[in-house]
């Protein structure tokens, strides 16, 4: 058998992408991996390239994807400003535990260590150490191991709690020829309960009287989510997803008790702490899914506590479970959806209140202004298809969709929400590009007046590479999260958070985005349907009140009741 052809390293580095699956890799070019950027050209056929306006919207588009699609999103980016640029998207993989792959066009080897033009290290930048940056750091300093190297990054960017990796890239070895060929596509590896550990589990339910489901976190599958289902469905249990992980479980389900996470319903609040068991099936219990560490108080909490996730070191670190549970979501919903359920259960109408709960917090408040914002979501809920993408970033304005939205869920066969648990602003115009993208599906990302603009420039992402988003741009004229803590801190005090904006829907046509503006209800269903009928993507301003600042209350009142508690 004759030997391969030789080929330059960075055309190696594309064809083993492609032996992983990868259909688009985004990024913006650098002069550090041009050998890369030729390989992303001689296999263009089977990976496109997309080609971002700022690094940090490249980095969130290939979160966006890694989220969607279960796969890590591959991400390039040149040395130095390039890859701190990029940071966002990694930090964000990182806490929302989405699989992910940054490649770091790098000095040549020849220059390193002397402080070269653009030099960073990067295991100390994106190193474990920094808890909270990447799972893994590699440098490939031999082209022949490339193939090795980018298997390695799929798998660990996959396996136990996913999260994203670095891969360092040498200027001088991406132009060297090789021999080597791509190793096979990794797939994850399936981690299974202890079979002693769901009899514990199955003991500790029948001893319940108050039981209760948070799920959410990285790794869920169409299956998982399917397998939750029944598992709920044997015992009866009320179920709510973690913040930001809303389509977990069907929004519809009699089972589901609503969304655990900022803005949560008080009353879901307090059903979590009146709980006897909580199994928490996936999510890391961090600070807005516990929130602040009140649902849940650490380390040790007073409800019977069944923490299930990929990750041994995640299990007992900040929470001392009563029964920890180290398996993936896949083989733990199947595990769990076998649990013979006794034929009465002493919690029926403890589920039956919880949904009843999560229905009743559907009815809105009443709220100053001529812009309905539950109506809009609304007119949402009866025309954005059932498999549509929504993203959003972070802001006050993302609580309309995350109250008042009902997700059909994993179970249906495809996710719908990608949306930072980071809280990183800026996320969701670059996430629903990419979604639209790879996916071709309707996506929609719901946008404050400051988020947007840390990442609008990607429209010209979307209109150069025939992407198409619909983008609703709530403007308050304010970082309104930041004015909402403001007014209950130090109220009447303003300051930092006002903001000047353009004329976003003008902004919009000048990217190539159809643009238009509201400033009542009744004209938004119009501009949806023709948004959807359009081949281009669109942005519908939307200007609201800045009273409204939450699902709940307005600005004023918020102010009030802080100056009569400093009175």
């Amino acid at each position: 058998m004759s030997e391969p052809k030789p080929q330059l390293a960075g055309h190696l580095l594309v064809e083993c992408l492609v032996a992983q699956g990868v259909t688009h890799a985004f990024g913006v070019p650098g002069e550090s991996y041009l050998a890369v950027l030729d390989g992303f050209h001689q296999y263009r056929d089977h990976i496109r390239f997309i080609i971002n306006r700022q690094e940090g919207g490249a980095a969130f588009m290939a979160e966006g994807v890694g989220k969607l699609t279960g796969r890590p999103g591959v991400c390039f980016v040149t040395r130095g400003p390039g890859a701190t640029n990029a940071s966002i998207g990694v930090h964000t993989a990182f806490q929302d535990s989405t699989p992910m792959v940054l490649f770091v066009g790098d000095v040549a080897g020849d220059q390193r260590d002397r402080e070269a033009f653009q030099e960073v290290e990067y295991t100390s930048f994106f190193g474990p150490s920094t808890k909270g940056m990447a799972k893994r750091v590699e440098r490939i300093d031999d082209a022949e191991r490339i193939p090795e190297y980018v298997a390695r990054a799929f798998a660990t960017a996959m396996n136990g709690r996913p999260g994203p990796v670095v891969v360092v890239l040498p200027e001088d070895m991406l132009t060297r020829p090789v021999q080597a060929r791509p190793l096979p596509r990794v797939e994850p590896v399936q981690a299974w309960a202890d079979p002693g550990a769901l009899r514990t589990l199955r003991e500790m339910l029948l001893a319940a009287r108050r039981p209760f489901v948070i799920a959410g976190g990285g790794g869920w599958t169409p299956q998982a989510a399917q397998a939750l289902q029944r598992f709920a469905e044997n015992w009866r249990l009320p179920v709510g997803n973690a913040f930001r992980f809303q389509d977990t479980f069907d929004n519809h389900h009699p089972l589901y008790a609503g969304d655990v996470g900022i803005g949560i319903n008080p009353k879901l609040a307090a059903r979590i702490r009146e709980a006897d068991l909580i199994l928490a099936l996936g999510p890391r219990l961090g600070e807005m899914t516990t929130g602040g560490y009140t649902l849940l108080k650490p380390p040790r909490p007073v409800q019977k506590l069944v923490h299930v996730h990929a990750s041994a070191e995640e299990l007992n670190r900040v929470y001392q479970a009563d029964l920890a549970i180290c398996a993936t979501m896949n083989a733990a919903a199947r595990s769990l959806e076998v649990l013979t359920a006794p034929p009465e259960l002493p919690w029926a109408e403890w589920a039956e209140a919880a949904h009843a709960d999560y229905e009743a917090n559907l009815v809105p408040q009443a709220l100053p202004g001529d812009i309905d914002m539950p109506a809009i979501v609304g007119v949402l809920k009866r025309h954005l298809p059932e498999d549509a993408v929504l993203t959003n970033g972070a802001g006050n304005f993302a609580s309309w969709v995350h109250r008042f939205f009902r997700h059909h869920g994993l179970a249906k066969g495809l996710k719908t929400q990608l949306a930072p648990t980071v809280g990183s602003m800026g996320y969701g115009v670059p996430a629903g590009i990419a979604a639209n993208l790879v996916s071709g599906r309707t996506a929609f990302t719901i946008a404050g007046d400051g988020d947007f603009l840390m990442n609008g420039q990607e429209l010209a992402t979307a209109a150069q590479f025939g992407g198409k988003s619909i983008i609703v741009l709530l403007n308050n004229g304010m970082y309104g999260t930041i004015r909402m803590h403001q007014e209950r801190e130090f109220p009447g005090n303003v300051q930092g958070s006002t903001l000047a904006n353009p004329d976003f829907a003008a902004l919009a046509r000048a990217y190539g985005y159809a643009g238009v503006r509201i400033t009542r209800t009744a004209e938004f269903e119009p501009e949806l349907l023709a948004a959807l009928a359009r081949e281009t993507g669109t942005l519908i301003e939307v200007m609201l009140d800045p009273e409204v600042i939450t699902t709940r209350g307005t600005l004023d009142g918020i102010r009030q009741a802080a100056l009569k508690t400093k009175q």
